[in-house]
């Protein structure tokens, strides 16, 4: 019988990957620098001068970076888990111990927030830019109909998924989509579901997983997967499949730039994302970027040996 998805912890199974963060454990206020250093350009190696934002360990990627971090791992036969966090999933590991561990386990952590961006800026070990699920959903898809490359989309209401299925298909050709799949409701403490949506993509054996379902729930699901799919990589893309089917706006380039995305989501959505916004990101936003600006203070008034 297959195991519902744990909600507590993960499942020890699916312990820290090397690298990450050990359970449990948030990222230190300040940088946190490992490793030899990340290229420039080409391909980037994971794992090295990751930096500590927001209580979570990033990547300093671009998102070409990304991009060619996954094909290069994917033609190694290795497989992975990227994680994109922003200000609302930094939020909720902040004060949930298990989903620390769920972003420490991940192979690869982006940030999806320009906040998060700035408060690195800050602290002086710069991210080199926001990388979000709602472009890797363009950029990977590129990438792997280039080269010949199945991806599957699990998420969204009925009719979206199949609607950014045609939409990917439709500006890269050639690109093979080898299933789609909407989750029942609770199909995370449904064993019959989770054993079906497993035993669809064991058969479909794709390169590229989305996982459209939000964070935790997503990125839960991807670490019950894995051991079945050593070789493919999954990406936790929150709301990207909903706006590669069209079915939900995104805010024009120059709001996200400025971090205004936000902004634009919640004019869109009031009455669902009103909450979530002021009361609890917005003010976490600014915790983070004063505490930020307050070690940098500090750190330049240190006296120099």
């Amino acid at each position: 019988m297959t195991d519902p998805i744990p909600t507590a912890a993960l499942d020890p199974a699916f312990p820290a990957r090397p690298g990450r963060a050990a359970s449990g454990q948030a990222a230190s206020a300040g940088p946190v620098v490992t490793g030899t250093g990340v290229a420039d350009a080409g391909v980037a190696e994971a794992g090295t001068d990751r930096v500590g934002v927001g209580g979570v360990l990033l990547d300093p990627f671009t998102e070409a970076q990304v991009v060619a971090h996954i094909m290069a791992a994917l033609e190694r036969g290795e497989g992975g888990h990227l994680v994109t966090p922003n200000v609302d999933i930094c939020r909720a590991a902040a004060r949930d111990p298990s989903l620390r561990t769920l972003i420490g386990a991940a192979e690869l952590a982006v940030a999806d927030g320009m906040p998060l961006v700035w408060a690195s800026r800050l602290l002086g070990c710069p991210l080199p830019e926001r990388v979000t699920g709602a472009d890797l959903i363009w950029s990977l898809t590129g990438a792997a109909a280039s080269r010949g490359l199945p991806v599957y989309l699990i998420g969204g209401p009925p009719g979206v998924a199949e609607a950014a299925r045609d939409a990917l298909c439709g500006r890269h050709p050639g690109l093979l989509v080898a299933g789609v799949h909407v989750p029942p409701y609770g199909f995370e403490t449904s064993p019959a579901a989770l054993a079906e949506m497993r035993g669809r993509l064991v058969a479909a054996r794709p390169s590229l997983v989305f996982v459209g379902l939000g964070f935790p729930r997503q990125d839960r699901l991807i670490a019950a997967l894995r051991a079945d799919l050593p070789g493919t990589w999954f990406v936790g893309c929150g709301a990207a499949i909903a706006f590669a089917a069209g079915s939900v706006r995104r805010a024009p380039g120059w709001m996200g730039d400025h971090g205004l995305e936000w902004l634009f989501r919640l004019i869109s959505e009031p009455h669902r994302l009103a909450r979530r916004y002021l009361v609890d990101d917005l003010p976490f936003a600014l915790r983070l970027l004063t505490s930020a600006l307050l070690h940098r203070a500090l750190a330049g008034r240190s006296p120099k040996r």
